[in-house]
């Protein structure tokens, strides 16, 4: 056996790559794999070498008391670096739900799986999961046909979407998308992505991923989303950071970098306040306080009771929608910018109304 002090911890992880249906990775792959997670785990070490891993998993194979049968096979693949194609060598186990460290649950833990599951199993917007049916029915969990949680939700076309790229991004795997835009619906688009985060607003899911070419960062309703193809052989490059950061300052999903954060200011009227403080419109929703609120009380007199609120957010199309569909019960007073798109919309839709009520 290797005499070193990483070497369980080398085989621990060597034993999730190998054990991965989701990647193929070559020697160097795993060469690369186990250094970088050595690193984090380990500040102070010099990663490995590409022979320490060879002598791993001859270890692994032959002389340790693991015995594992491994699987060499070829894939093509392509180098962005040399920019040409070649076939990649690459390694895993032969038996793909095999692991050395497996063992079996105590009865606790499968008590609590089977409670978990039961309860997801209630969920309207899960997706369908082969890999979750499959362990409800080896566990024995019956279904609960009386719901007691229940989601609304937007049903898919292709109902396992949802779970194909929630596999993706957990697996991380870079993936080859076909899509359309509703504006050319019978146009197919492709591209490859590296899935990072699924998001729900407004009862629809989207998609955010770095394109494979130039890593920006981009966002795909999945109802315009028509097929997903893996490519375990590109390589997948991680999100520098906290996504969800990217929803600090917006409503919805649409992030116009470019847009300052507004300090908006609005009232609303007795009849939706409890509403609007109940749910607020965004995170930073905050009462105005008591000087600022009569100060604006003077100043818009036609104003009688509701309350004063204030957001900080950046402008963007969900943003204007949200504050217009309260109607007369919510009116944005400052910045003249926001103010202004929100008068645009109403004004527009009362010109419609307007015009169809004069044509009867």
């Amino acid at each position: 056996m290797p005499a070193n002090k990483n070497a369980m911890t080398r085989y621990k992880i060597l034993d999730e790559l190998l054990s991965s249906r989701y990647h193929n990775y070559s020697l160097d792959d795993l060469t690369e794999k186990v250094s970088n997670r050595l690193a984090d785990m380990y500040p102070d070490t010099n990663g490995v070498v590409r022979r320490t891993i060879e002598k791993d998993i001859y270890y692994l194979e032959y002389e340790g008391p693991f015995m594992v049968e491994i699987e060499r096979y070829s894939v093509p693949s392509y180098s962005k670096e040399k920019q040409k194609s070649y076939m990649k060598q690459c390694l895993r186990y032969a038996q793909p739900s095999f692991s050395i460290f497996k063992k079996e649950m105590t009865e606790d833990e499968e008590y609590l799986l089977s409670e978990a599951l039961s309860l997801l199993g209630q969920f309207d917007g899960l997706p369908n999961l082969d890999a979750l049916e499959g362990l409800r029915l080896g566990l024995g969990v019956k279904r609960n046909e009386r719901h007691i949680i229940s989601f609304t939700k937007n049903p898919l076309e292709n109902s396992n979407l949802l779970g194909e790229l929630f596999t993706a991004a957990s697996q991380k795997q870079v993936i080859e998308i076909h899509y359309h835009k509703f504006s050319a619906p019978d146009q197919e688009l492709v591209v490859n992505l590296h899935p990072y985060l699924l998001k729900e607003y407004n009862r629809r899911w989207y998609l955010f991923a770095a394109a494979e070419d130039d890593e920006k960062m981009l966002c795909f309703g999945l109802d315009r989303i028509d097929k997903v193809v893996p490519l375990p052989s590109h390589k997948y490059v991680e999100y520098n950071g906290d996504l969800n950061e990217r929803f600090e300052d917006i409503v919805g999903v649409t992030l116009f970098e470019n847009s300052p954060v507004y300090p908006i200011i609005f009232w609303v009227s007795d009849f939706s306040k409890d509403y609007v403080l109940t749910k607020p419109i965004h995170d930073s929703q905050k009462r105005v306080n008591e000087k600022k609120a009569l100060s604006l009380r003077e100043q818009y007199p036609s104003l009688n009771n509701g309350i004063f609120l204030q957001i900080d957010c950046r402008d963007n199309y969900e943003l204007i929608r949200e504050l217009s569909s309260f109607g007369k019960d919510l009116i944005v007073l400052s910045p003249s910018v926001i103010q202004d798109k929100v008068w645009n919309r109403i004004n527009s839709m009362n010109e419609e109304y307007i015009k169809i009520r004069s044509s009867k």
